[in-house]
């Protein structure tokens, strides 16, 4: 097993993990649209959207000390490929790591992983972790890395000011200052919060899941900072898919995914405050089990095989039901679905047959699987609810 301290050399992060949710809608063969670049500089065209939702993995980089050229990650991400024991972390050099630790986010504790160089390249290296379990049929095996990079390239000083630079690719994302700095500036829009330990947070997500550069400039500062209440709205994984069944039927399947970090033996299901779900079912996605669900008082939990008592920990899990409340329905000929949609993450999968004439927020657009139009909706604000209206009229 590699130790907390190995010391090597590392860079931009390649994930080799199959994002979840459904890794069929994957396009196939030969695709004549790769994206990049032309030699003259140009852009490429990149292939259609197909995945209803973007990448799963969180990213934090707390950036150390001042001439410690440091910067301590935090990183969730997960596998969803049935039978698999491992999950690679690929890495590229340029950078020098130490102090890697891996654990199972559902029990909290280590998980026994190694690092090894990866084919020729002697700067290229991967951590493997061992999953805690194979990954179950419908379900998902997740792990909690932190590592530290070294990297001079990457946070620099200009006097006393920090400047930390980095090309960013994940899709949500947090970088941390030192405590005592306070930010001069920095190019990406993000919520900006304090930490209980005093340190200044911005948190933002990147829906296009590729490459974006991030410049952050920071000062010594002795104003008191005392923790704000914001929460960081793009650490939570939730996730909720809108499958519309025949607009003259009126019912719409709903399956949400997401993690739950609050302690307790029993997961509160808040999707039940805001979505009268019929057929309910809730399954734990580390092991794909059922739950069972219960009241307490006017709340629906599930109770968790394994209780949350370390910060480490969560519960993965999945809630799928059915509705119907007239918040989907057709009107003059026109497909019409008009809801208040809560979370970070919301897609809207239409029937076949149908093509979409407006949509009142932004978002992508996609086909699934070749046949079904769809709008995955990213909210980028601060609110956790905001209202959606979508329109669509049947293909001729």
């Amino acid at each position: 097993m590699a130790q907390g301290t190995r010391v090597w050399r590392i860079g931009a992060m390649l994930l080799v993990v199959v994002p979840a949710w459904l890794g069929a809608q994957q396009g196939r063969g030969a695709n004549p649209f790769p994206g990049g670049t032309n030699e003259d500089g140009s852009l490429r065209p990149s292939a259609p959207v197909t995945r209803l939702f973007t990448q799963d993995a969180y990213t934090e980089y707390e950036i150390l000390a001042p001439g410690s050229e440091s910067f301590r990650i935090r990183f969730l991400p997960e596998e969803t490929r049935a039978g698999a024991t491992e999950l690679v972390n690929a890495t590229r050099g340029w950078s020098e790591g130490s102090g890697i630790e891996v654990y199972d986010p559902r029990t909290g504790k280590p998980l026994e992983f190694t690092y090894a160089q990866q084919g020729n390249d002697p700067e290229s290296h991967a951590i493997r972790a061992k999953l805690p379990r194979p990954v179950p049929e419908g379900g998902i095996g997740r792990v909690l890395i932190y590592k530290t990079y070294k990297d001079a390239r990457t946070y620099m000083m200009n006097g006393e000011n920090i400047v930390w630079v980095r090309s960013l690719s994940g899709y949500r994302l947090g970088v941390v200052l030192p405590k005592g700095f306070a930010f001069v500036s920095s190019n990406v829009a993000a919520q900006l919060s304090t930490t209980a330990s005093g340190q200044l947070k911005l948190a933002f997500a990147n829906p296009s899941g590729q490459s974006n550069p991030v410049t952050v400039h920071a000062r010594p500062s002795a104003v008191p900072m005392p923790a704000t209440p914001f929460t960081d709205m793009f650490f939570d994984v939730i996730k909720t898919l809108y499958d519309l069944d025949a607009p003259e039927t009126g019912a719409m399947k709903v399956e949400q995914t997401y993690s739950d970090f609050r302690k307790g033996a029993n997961a509160t299901l808040d999707v039940l405050g805001y979505l009268a779900l019929q057929d309910l079912r809730v399954v734990d996605l580390d092991t794909a089990t059922p739950l069972t669900v219960t009241k307490k008082g006017t709340v629906s939990v599930a109770a968790l095989a394994v209780p949350i008592t370390d910060d480490k920990q969560s519960a993965h899990l999945k809630i799928t039901g059915t509705v119907k409340d007239g918040s989907y329905r057709v009107a003059n000929g026109e497909l019409v679905f008009e809801r208040t949609l809560h979370g970070l993450r919301n897609t809207v999968l239409l029937p076949e047959g149908w093509e979409l004439t407006g949509v009142s927020q932004s978002g992508t657009i996609g086909v699934y699987q070749g046949r079904r139009p769809f709008v995955a909706l990213i909210n980028l604000n601060g609110e956790n609810q905001y209202k959606v209206t979508i329109r669509a009229r049947k293909s001729r």
